[in-house]
């Protein structure tokens, strides 16, 4: 549970004030070392400076101790900066401001703030007697709380809640930027998400577009694949991938993967090549890339172009160069789950291809060049404002963030192995196999077991998620039946699917996680 601070508490914490310090400090404490987060309402700012200025005072005065107003502001300002500093500021909401109809409008803001979070996620930690008999049941004492049982912070199997507190400030910045400028589509925003993108992954175009999905359509249009091509990609991937193959009347041709890094086996694609093949779609699963050097020689040797779909790579790098700039076009996914995501559908597309890029900027608006001027055929693909403000908010931190992602897949092999080495006759459990000149942003964390069904069990009995990725291949998908490729015919990709199991992946994983996570998985495996 977190905890939004009434202006009571918070000043018995700045000012030390007795004798209700301790109980108010303690439960604050307490809220941080059971996985909770404090909160300060921003519109509680200048009430709070006000407070605690006036009782500092006091206590100078008491003490007999001469402090000038301009020390005495000083010092106010810096007892209440220390008290911020590793707590989590929540925004003032419009509705939030005409509550002058109330008994005490101040105490009305924290209460209808609290509105914002799921019920009984959060509660309002004050030493008002009156505002807890009126709101029992969003309201808490520092001696209530106290008396609560600990309980270690449940496991998120993607943590966006963290990380939204880490950029809240950017985000709400970025977010009220949009509502003032008002344009809410190909807004500045747009462009300056994507010169950051180009620069980030080193190519000289980027194009944003509505979602991954469209991405992978409109740089297959770009490439001029049309009904009765074929593209050769793999099996074991999400269905966006063979879908928009489809969709354009082409016909996806699949190659078996690698087993180690699950993605497509480079060895295999030359063999599927024929008179039809328009282009090369490799996937780069679960946060690393293939093996483009090999797929890109074999795609040069053809004459073929290659599409990278990165959808969940994106912030990794094969040799040195980021992916999305390994290829003809690098396709991106912002789904929220994604290493780099918004709050929302978005995607990006990448290409060193001038023309190429200028292609996919007029299929994404309807293809046309000029307003209204439409000398292509194009569809609606464009990225809405508000999202690319997110994603720029995001950018800030992303450094930091795939360095963590790779920090905590190491430690997850780590944790797993070790265990594993103790057993004589050790069960299947195969971790994620990192080639040597790749680095991995881990999108998934994802292990091969003999047993997925007893696994999936132990862990939902820990309380620990997991997920699938991917159950059924594409081969064997109803969408795909008229290609005639049925159970055995890519015996890797169909024996991954039966075995595959993705852990909790963020980067705000603590180490007791990673434990306790490894403990019930080997847990699990031994059933």
């Amino acid at each position: 549970m977190d905890l939004l601070l009434d202006i009571n508490v918070a000043v018995d914490i700045c000012t030390k004030r007795q004798p209700f310090y301790d109980d108010s400090n303690f439960a604050v404490a307490k809220c941080i070392l059971d996985g909770g987060r404090i909160w300060i309402y921003v519109g509680s700012v200048q009430t709070l400076e006000y407070v605690t200025r006036t009782e500092l005072k006091l206590i100078y005065q008491k003490a007999g101790k001469q402090v000038s107003a301009r020390q005495l502001e000083k010092n106010t300002r810096d007892v209440l900066k220390e008290l911020a500093s590793d707590k989590h500021w929540l925004a003032s909401l419009a509705h939030e401001g005409m509550v002058f109809d109330s008994v005490d409008p101040e105490d009305e803001q924290l209460i209808r703030s609290l509105s914002r979070f799921t019920t009984g996620a959060i509660k309002l930690l004050t030493r008002d007697e009156l505002l807890c008999e009126r709101y029992p049941d969003l309201t808490i004492t520092p001696q209530q709380y106290l008396q609560t049982l600990s309980q270690h912070k449940p496991i998120d199997f993607i943590d966006l809640k963290t990380q939204q507190d880490h950029i809240r400030p950017a985000l709400e910045k970025n977010i009220h930027r949009v509502l003032h400028h008002g344009q809410y589509i190909m807004g500045p925003e747009i462009k300056q998400l994507e010169e950051r993108l180009a620069d980030y992954v080193g190519v000289k175009h980027c194009i944003t577009v509505c979602d991954g999905t469209k991405a992978l359509l409109i740089a297959m249009m770009a490439l001029g694949i049309k009904a009765g091509d074929e593209v050769i990609t793999t099996p074991f991937t999400f269905i966006a991938t063979g879908e928009m193959i489809a969709l354009l009347g082409a016909i996806p041709v699949f190659v078996d993967i690698d087993p180690r890094t699950y993605n497509i086996d480079p060895n295999k694609i030359e063999a599927a090549i024929t008179s039809k093949t328009k282009a090369i779609m490799p996937v780069s699963l679960y946060g690393q890339c293939a093996d483009m050097d090999k797929i890109n020689t074999i795609a040069e040797k053809h004459g073929l172009p290659m599409i990278e779909d990165a959808a969940q790579s994106f912030g990794a790098t094969y040799k040195g160069k980021k992916s999305c700039g390994l290829s003809t076009i690098g396709s991106t996914s912002f789904f929220p789950s994604k290493p780099l995501g918004c709050y929302g559908d978005g995607g990006a597309l990448f290409t060193n291809d001038d023309a190429f890029a200028k292609t996919m900027r007029e299929i994404r608006l309807h293809g046309q060049d000029r307003r209204y001027h439409h000398p292509i055929i194009g569809i609606n693909g464009r990225m809405d404002t508000l999202q690319a403000a997110i994603v720029l908010a995001k950018l800030d931190i992303f450094d930091d963030e795939v360095k963590a992602r790779a920090e905590i897949g190491t430690r997850y092999t780590e944790l797993i192995n070790s265990a594993l080495s103790t057993h004589h006759s050790a069960p299947v459990l195969i971790t994620p196999h990192i080639e040597p000149h790749n680095t991995s942003v881990y999108a998934q964390y994802t292990v091969l077991v003999g047993n997925r069904e007893a696994v999936q069990k132990k862990l939902i009995a820990a309380g620990i998620p997991s997920a699938v990725h991917y159950p059924i291949p594409l081969n064997l998908q109803p969408a795909f039946a008229q290609l005639n490729k049925p159970a055995g015919s890519f015996p890797v990709a169909e024996d991954a699917a039966n075995r595959v199991i993705s852990l909790p992946m963020s980067p705000y994983l603590s180490d007791y996680d990673l434990q306790a996570v490894s403990y019930a998985i080997l847990e699990g495996i031994q059933q």
